[in-house]
C-alpha cells in the first residue's frame, strides 16, 4: 500500500506503508520534512499535522475529540481537512492516500 506526502515546496514523496502502520510512523522513518512526531504518536504534540486532500478526506474519516483539541494548537494553523498523521492508520481503503504537509 502507498501514501503520498505533498510538501510545501511542491515535491511529492510516495512511500510504501504497511497495513496498520500510521502515516506519522512511515513519514518519520523515511525523514519526510515537516512531519516530526515528537511524542511518538501519543497525540500530545501535534507535530505530525497534515491536511488530507479532498479526494481522501471522507475515507480518512474525521478526527476524534482529543485529536480535535490537538489540531487547535498546530503551528501551521488548522484547516478543514487537518488531521494528526499519527491517527491515520493505513488500511486497504486508504491505499493511495495523499496528504499535504502544511508550511510552517
Amino acid at each position: 500500500m502507498q501514501a503520498t506526502w505533498e510538501l510545501p515546496d511542491g515535491r511529492k514523496i510516495t512511500l510504501d506503508v504497511a497495513e496498520g502502520m500510521n502515516l506519522m510512523q512511515a513519514a518519520v522513518a523515511r525523514g519526510i520534512p515537516g512531519v516530526v512526531g515528537e511524542c511518538g504518536g501519543s497525540m500530545s504534540c501535534a507535530t505530525c499535522h497534515v491536511v488530507v486532500t479532498p479526494d481522501w478526506a471522507e475515507r480518512a474519516g474525521p478526527p476524534g475529540p482529543f485529536e480535535e483539541d490537538m489540531l487547535d494548537i498546530t503551528e501551521a494553523g488548522r484547516q478543514p481537512a487537518s488531521r494528526l498523521s499519527c491517527q491515520i492508520r493505513m488500511t486497504a481503503d486508504l491505499d493511495g492516500i495523499v496528504v499535504q504537509v502544511p508550511a510552517v
